[in-house]
Parts: structure tokens; C-alpha cells; sequence
């Protein structure tokens, strides 16, 4: 059976780690390669030395490949994910998948009526300590969970203007990081209902946020069904004394467990599980996570599959986003 055979539509430094994690899986054929740096194109095409450089999606697509990477600028992302589904492509895509619940809403749906294999690189999930946490959630060893505490400090923001333009972007940290940490709670909580209130605080440069500025700080906090409160805090060049500062925490009537990045690192995580004043270590570094939904992507799609119904889920992840910044003002 032919291995798929996959376009690359952005080879910066995510799009060609990705791009490396799923050849090396070797269930998919590398063949065509667009990134509007010459650069970004020669250091990918090292790795795929047989594949096509093209100059834009359309000549992507003309090639008749099977599924398309996604790693362009957010404002992208919808309009050029929709358009490769429509050519019979399935879909891998960076975060966001739209600017907005109402984009990640015709990607998914464009993706079902092709019946083709839609994922985004929600990729904290595929850590080793989320993958110890998740069971213990979700099986009730930690009780009833009442809260879940999450945090992304990322104390260098981006490096490329277009972050910083709305339009562009969507919006700042909230659309960056937080997709992540939202993505984390619904997920490991199994996606339950979320039409409760939603508070939020969003600023920008130490102050409210207002104009068409994009916030570098935010606080939000939401219910889950069955009552569990979320609280979020994200934020770009914070004053953090360290890289990053990355969390997850789940606690419930019988105990918790939480996910921890170690001395500021972006990569490496710790897990423990929490008992009274006892804990835990369930999971530590190293741990190369960081390809793997690339690779579980690139492996469904070398054996076949097409369009899965979960894929609703990045709609309700997108969605509380807009919550969030709906109300935050």
C-alpha cells in the first residue's frame, strides 16, 4: 500500500519539527514543500530532499496529495485548511485552527462533508505527564474534581509582528497559549458541558485592554457541568524570573494531580499525584513529546482513516475562547 503523500504549507521552526516527526514514523511520503523563505525551504527540503518545492497552496494542491500541514500565519489557517479539504486533502494544522469558533466551524465542517482526517496540534495532550494525569481523572481515582488550576507564562512573547495584529492573530496570549491550557482541561475532563458564566480579566502593556491591541495578560475563570471551576492565567513577557512557568492541576475529593514544567523549561515536565500533604511522582523528563500528534496524525492517515466526529471538539475549544475574550471586553 502507497504511503500518503503529504504537502508541507509552511516549514518555519514548528512546521519543519513537525514535518521531521511524521517521516520519521514512516508511514507518509514527504512530497511537496511552501514557506515564503528561502531559507525555511532549503533547511526542509534537507530533510525531504525528493519533495516538490512549490510557491503556494494552489500548486500544492494541483499534486493530488493525500493530506497537507498547515503551518502558515493564523490569519491563514480556516480559508487554506477549508481549501485543502475541498481538493480531497486531509488536514493537519497548527493552533489555532480559526480566529474564531465561527472559522474552526467551516473547517470542521468542510472536513466532514470530504469525509477526510482533520486534526490541530493541540499537542500537550500527547505529554507523558498529561498521559498519567488523564486516567486518574477520568476514572474517578482522584474523586469528584472541583478545580482545575492552569497557567502559561511564556516570559518572551513572539517574535513576529503579525502576532501582535489582531486581524492576523485573533488575538494575543489568550489565542496562543491559552487554546493549549483550555484544550488540556476540556480534553482530560472528557469535553463536558461549558455553557456556564465565564469572568475574564485582559490587558495589554499593564492596562486594560482596549483598541485593536492584543492582550499580553490574561485571567479567566469558567464552570464545567457537574461543577468544577476553571481558572486560567496566561501571558507573554511576564516578569516571570524564568523561561516559561507551565501547569495544569487537577484536584478532587480523593486527591490531585498535577503537570509542571521544570525550571522554566518549555519541554520538560514533571507529573505528580496528590494525597493530603503526600505526593507523587508519576512522570518526568525526558520525554520527546513535542511531534507526537504530528506523528499520530501522519500514522490514522497511513491507515486509512477519514473524518472523525471528535473533531467537533476544536469547535467547543474555539468557541470559549471567544468566551473568554467576549468577556473580557
Amino acid at each position: 500500500m502507497a504511503r500518503p503523500r503529504i504537502g508541507f504549507l509552511g516549514v518555519g521552526w514548528i512546521g519543519r519539527h513537525r514535518m521531521a516527526a511524521m517521516i520519521a514514523t514512516g508511514a507518509i511520503e514527504p512530497a511537496a514543500i511552501a514557506d515564503p523563505s528561502a531559507g525555511m525551504i532549503a533547511e526542509a527540503a534537507a530533510l525531504a530532499p525528493g519533495a516538490t518545492i512549490v510557491t503556494s497552496l494552489d500548486e500544492m494542491l494541483a499534486l493530488g496529495l493525500d493530506g497537507v500541514v498547515v503551518a502558515s500565519p493564523s490569519a491563514l489557517h480556516a480559508e487554506q485548511s477549508i481549501r485543502a479539504l475541498a481538493a480531497g486533502a486531509a488536514v493537519f494544522c497548527q493552533k489555532p485552527l480559526g480566529r474564531s469558533a465561527a472559522e474552526a466551524r467551516g473547517v470542521v465542517d468542510a472536513a466532514r462533508a470530504a469525509d477526510r482526517l482533520l486534526a490541530v496540534d493541540l499537542s500537550y495532550r500527547f505529554t507523558a505527564g498529561v498521559g498519567a494525569i488523564a486516567p486518574l481523572v477520568r476514572s474517578g481515582a482522584l474523586g469528584r474534581i472541583y478545580a482545575i488550576d492552569l497557567v502559561f507564562h511564556n516570559a518572551y512573547g513572539p517574535d513576529k509582528p503579525w502576532f501582535y495584529d489582531r486581524a492576523l492573530s485573533g488575538g494575543g496570549c489568550v489565542m496562543d497559549l491559552g487554546v493549549h491550557l483550555v484544550d488540556l482541561a476540556l480534553w482530560t475532563m472528557g469535553f463536558p458541558d461549558t455553557r456556564g458564566p465565564v469572568c475574564a480579566s485582559l490587558s495589554a502593556g499593564g492596562a486594560p485592554l482596549a483598541g485593536d491591541a492584543v492582550e499580553d495578560h490574561a485571567i479567566a475563570s469558567f464552570a464545567l457541568a457537574d461543577g468544577p471551576v476553571v481558572r486560567l492565567a496566561c501571558s507573554w513577557r511576564l516578569h516571570a524570573g524564568r523561561d516559561a512557568e507551565i501547569a495544569a492541576a487537577f484536584y478532587g475529593t480523593d486527591g490531585g494531580a498535577a503537570l509542571r514544567n521544570v525550571g522554566g523549561s518549555f519541554y520538560d515536565f514533571t507529573a505528580e499525584r496528590f494525597s493530603g500533604t503526600a505526593s507523587e511522582t508519576i512522570a518526568t523528563p525526558p520525554d520527546d513529546w513535542g511531534g507526537r500528534a504530528a506523528a499520530d496524525w501522519a500514522v490514522q492517515l497511513a491507515a486509512g482513516a477519514r473524518f472523525d466526529p471528535a473533531a467537533e471538539r476544536l469547535v467547543t475549544v474555539a468557541d470559549m475562547l471567544d468566551r473568554i475574550y467576549a468577556a473580557g471586553g
